[in-house]
């Protein structure tokens, strides 16, 4: 498995939850790193990415100031700290990664990515 999410599971509204996915690629610090969720009958969605070095990240607005993206290279471990949760941000939760020139565009679509985790649950109570 060459991503692998976790840190999933059950949390109350109002609640804060941190997944990671920790890659075992030797390009991790060359990745465009992002995540992206589903919801039961729904298609998956962007969520947040951040680009190779750390530099510049990018949110949907349905989660701008309430998440937040990190990476640690020399771990080659990537985060999404989640604060201020809603039932609405129950869904699967997918880390995915793109091995890009310094000089790509930071991508918010599922083709922008070429390399995907096997995902993790996240349920948020009312």
């Amino acid at each position: 498995v060459q991503l692998q999410a976790s840190g999933g599971g059950l949390v109350q509204a109002g609640g804060s939850l941190r997944v990671s996915c920790v890659a075992s690629v030797f390009w991790f610090s060359r990745a465009n790193m992002a995540w992206f969720r589903q919801a039961p009958g729904k298609e998956r969605e962007f969520v947040a990415a951040i680009k190779r070095g750390g530099g510049s990240t990018t949110y949907a607005d349905s989660v701008k100031g309430r998440f937040t993206i990190s990476r640690v290279d020399a771990n080659k471990i990537l985060y999404l700290q989640m604060n201020n949760l809603k039932p609405e941000d129950t869904a699967v939760y997918y880390c995915a990664a793109k091995n890009v020139i310094v000089t790509a565009p930071l991508g918010t679509h599922e083709d922008d990515y070429a390399l995907w985790g096997q995902g993790t649950q996240v349920t948020v109570s009312s």
